[in-house]
């Protein structure tokens, strides 16, 4: 079990987490891929999800901010900040790609 799975010292059991990803930027400011952790109390859509993370400071607060440009997926499946999540659910965040 790597630290991705482990919250507040507790192992948390994959059903009753929720997986978020991050990709690119996020990836790399905040140091981490990925992290699975229990959903907190009152969090039920991406946008509490994302003010949740916000609340860590630093560079969370940062690069999660509101009008930071910043996609969500949900399963797989673009999301919007009203977009329901539940526990067992893979919540990714990563930039807005650009072709050229």
């Amino acid at each position: 079990m790597g630290d991705s799975d482990v919250y507040k010292g507790l192992a948390v059991e994959q059903g009753s987490a929720v997986r978020v990803l991050y990709f690119a930027r996020l990836k790399e400011t905040l140091g981490r891929d990925a992290e699975s952790f229990p959903l907190p109390p009152g969090v039920s859509t991406v946008a509490g999800l994302r003010e949740h993370l916000q609340s860590r400071g630093g560079a969370w607060a940062t690069e999660l901010a509101p009008g930071n440009a910043v996609r969500v997926a949900v399963n797989q499946d673009m999301a919007t900040g009203d977009t329901r999540i539940q526990a067992g659910d893979e919540v990714a965040f990563f930039p807005p790609v650009t072709g050229g």
